[in-house]
């Protein structure tokens, strides 16, 4: 008997990201760079129709903060589709509420597509550490980690719903990011090239704003340049442990099959 020969589209997606970063390097030569964004585009018109139903996936509506046995419940859970040596995909679910801290993605290509709901993005990119922490900065804390002590530049901040094409991240672009669930709970998809691998140098790093800067040294200098600055604001962002507040649990997956 014939075989059902219809293919889920995110099986689709999963193939076109494997064709698409497999062996991908740092930008190259011209036809190379080339290349590639043919491929990527053709995983972002993909992976701009997916939809919470392709998934089967249903918008939640709020819970309560508490689950089993009077536990709290975790603010963001992650259902695993799979990985890869060349790249992971999967769903992140948020609570109302809930945010995922600014943290990195060293050396990763990434692509986010909200599914149901809507998040506030903010990126940021580190710059050149040569510059030394400004004296206003100063403190016991920043003398001690220096070295963790990071000066960066804010991107952007945009809302994504489902309708939105999806958000890009790059090893050196958007490279860092926050994301908070706006209005309700939401969920999107979730796709890293290469995954995250600690043995390969491919950690994942959490940070926290200290204070915006400006060109100026003094407090006051900063403050000012901060206002007549637009989107693209410098700041000092400090590496952090991963927050109390924030942890990630799993759920099962129920979409459709994923083979690589």
């Amino acid at each position: 008997m014939p075989r059902n020969s219809k293919t889920s589209l995110i099986q689709k997606i999963a193939k076109q990201a494997s064709f698409t970063f497999k062996g991908f390097k740092s930008p190259g030569s011209g036809e190379d760079d080339r290349v590639f964004v043919d491929k990527l585009n053709e995983l972002i018109s993909l992976v701009t129709s997916v939809r919470a139903a392709d998934l089967k996936l249903s918008p939640r509506k709020n819970k309560a903060s508490s689950g089993s046995a009077g536990l709290p419940s975790p603010p963001v859970t992650y259902m695993h589709i799979c990985e890869t040596e060349v790249f992971s995909m999967g769903v992140f679910l948020l609570r109302s509420g809930a945010s995922i801290p600014l943290h990195d993605h060293p050396g990763m290509n990434g692509m986010l597509k909200v599914l149901y709901g809507k998040v506030s993005v903010r990126c940021f990119d580190k710059l050149e550490n040569g510059l030394p922490v400004p004296k206003h900065f100063d403190s016991p804390l920043t003398r001690l980690q220096t070295a963790s002590v990071w000066r960066s530049v804010l991107r952007s901040v945009a809302d994504y719903s489902e309708s939105s094409a999806p958000c890009l991240l790059t090893p050196v672009q958007d490279n860092l990011h926050q994301i908070n669930a706006v209005d309700g709970p939401a969920a999107f998809l979730d796709i890293l090239a290469p995954p995250y691998n600690p043995n390969d140098g491919r950690d994942c790093h959490y940070y926290r704003v200290m204070q915006r800067v400006g060109k100026g040294e003094s407090h006051e200098e900063a403050n000012r340049e901060q206002q007549e600055k637009g989107p693209e604001d410098e700041a000092w962002l400090l590496e952090i442990p991963q927050p109390d507040n924030f942890w990630c649990g799993g759920e099962p997956y129920r979409g459709p099959a994923v083979a690589i």
